[in-house]
């Protein structure tokens, strides 16, 4: 029998969800891209919203590791990797129209 659509981990905030915390990060940095105007950035503090949206998802997938050892654990710490490449990029939108 199939679960009902709101007892998924997806809508759980206590429950860890991988897929929460990847769709948090890229549509963030989504996001980031449309707020910027890349590849004419300029300067917009409305980017500090997509910044803390792609931090909250780097926890939730970082709360999704566990102490084990498999290929699960190494496909979170892939994720992590990418979560970490998209705060780099969302920051760097966010902080180089100001330094230059």
């Amino acid at each position: 029998m199939p679960q009902p659509l709101p007892s998924l981990a997806f809508f759980h905030i206590q429950r860890r969800s991988l897929v929460r915390a990847n769709l948090l990060v890229l549509t963030s940095f989504a996001a980031s891209f449309y707020l910027s105007g890349f590849p004419n950035t300029h300067p917009s503090l409305l980017l500090l919203l997509p910044a803390i949206v792609a931090t909250f998802g780097t926890i939730d997938t970082f709360r999704c590791l566990t102490p084990r050892r498999d290929l699960h654990h190494v496909g979170i710490i892939l994720c992590l990797f990418m979560d970490m490449l998209a705060l780099c990029m969302i920051f760097f939108f966010l902080l180089f129209p100001y330094l230059f």
